[in-house]
């Protein structure tokens, strides 16, 4: 225990919550050669031949942009001390998954931009965007299944459920201006969270470690998926389109309660929530840059920020009992990229 402890000390001092971040590229040193394995593994399993199928896979790949999702189930096997082949396949499967979930998170938000190009669905149409979402979906399982061992399969199948459960609760709860924050957080962590807690899971488990380092490493990924939610809805009300690259104000537009509402709509008196809510209901071609001064005012956008930082000093304690090393040092740095990006 007491050379554990050691070990978290360095780690909570190197993690800064507003030093900047090193590039996404530096950060990925340590698993550089892994990712391009698993790039190779990807492209190999969604080559058809078929031109337009290949325009396609071409277009979503680069929705893929930061590749967070392999980089944590690789990282995760690296810091438990061993990555192969089995990483390799599984970093492909998870990414095949994520971006199954931006083409058909698209279709639901009608968003039109996505990594600063044209979305699936406003390019070549709806009907094109939820087949090619299934196409990848179908990938991701064929290719979990040319593992010797079924666990990745069935654990990438039950991530799926809980993804498509996730968005089905936060449609049910379309226009509930009584959304409350756990109800809220409960969906968060259905749709977001699972599949990052489900990379470092298999990065560990695959790695071979012990039953306690794998559900440590599991709980890291679910806390870090639930910060990097609740920044991507921050993001999303006071975001620069530009800068981060998609269509933002589609939570508002599709009466999406998050984090920064819920605790506005909270804390504020009747007539401030009356008026609040007329706001929200509104066609004001003022209404964003309205509700972004509200929440900046009242102190909703920092309530937000700050609990997405209690997750992620959460998520740096779970490292803590890792051994010291690039992997570990890159998770957590991963973790302060979670709360300190603008895109």
């Amino acid at each position: 225990m007491r050379k554990g402890t050691k070990a978290a000390r360095p780690l909570r001092r190197q993690v800064s919550m507003v030093r900047p971040v090193p590039a996404l590229a530096e950060l990925f040193r340590p698993i550089a050669e892994d990712l391009e394995h698993s790039a190779r593994i990807f492209r190999e399993e969604l080559s058809t031949g078929h031109p337009f199928l290949c325009e396609l896979c071409e277009h979503v790949e680069r929705f893929g942009g930061k590749r967070i999702r392999p980089a944590l189930l690789l990282l995760s096997g690296r810091a438990c001390g061993h990555v192969g082949r089995a990483h390799h396949v599984l970093a492909a499967v998870v990414e095949m998954v994520h971006l199954a979930t931006l083409v058909h998170d698209d279709v639901l938000d009608e968003a039109d931009v996505r990594r600063r190009v044209a979305t699936v669905s406003s390019r070549w149409g709806t009907e094109t965007a939820v087949l090619l979402g299934d196409f990848l979906f179908s990938h991701a399982y064929r290719l979990c299944s040319s593992l010797d061992s079924q666990f990745a399969a069935q654990l990438v199948g039950q991530t799926a459920v809980t993804l498509c459960a996730g968005e089905l609760m936060q449609i049910s709860h379309c226009d509930d201006f009584g959304l409350r924050e756990q109800e809220y957080l409960e969906i968060i962590e259905r749709k977001t969270a699972a599949l990052l807690g489900t990379c470092c899971l298999l990065g560990a488990r695959f790695a071979g470690a012990d039953e306690a380092t794998v559900r440590r490493l599991h709980e890291f990924g679910l806390a870090l998926g639930v910060a990097f939610q609740i920044i991507d809805d921050v993001l999303d009300l006071v975001g620069d389109e530009a800068e981060v690259g998609k269509s933002l104000g589609r939570d508002v537009q599709k009466g999406k309660l998050t984090l920064p509402l819920i605790h506005y709509l909270r804390g504020c008196d009747s007539a401030a929530r009356r008026a609040a809510l007329e706001l929200l209901r509104s066609s004001d071609p003022q209404r964003s840059r309205r509700i972004a001064e509200l929440l900046t005012d009242s102190g909703s956008l920092e309530y937000a920020r700050q609990a997405a930082g209690a997750r992620i000093r959460h998520a740096l304690d779970l490292l803590a009992a890792l051994p010291p090393g690039p992997a570990r040092d890159a998770l957590a740095t991963l973790a302060e990229f979670v709360v300190t990006r603008r895109q």
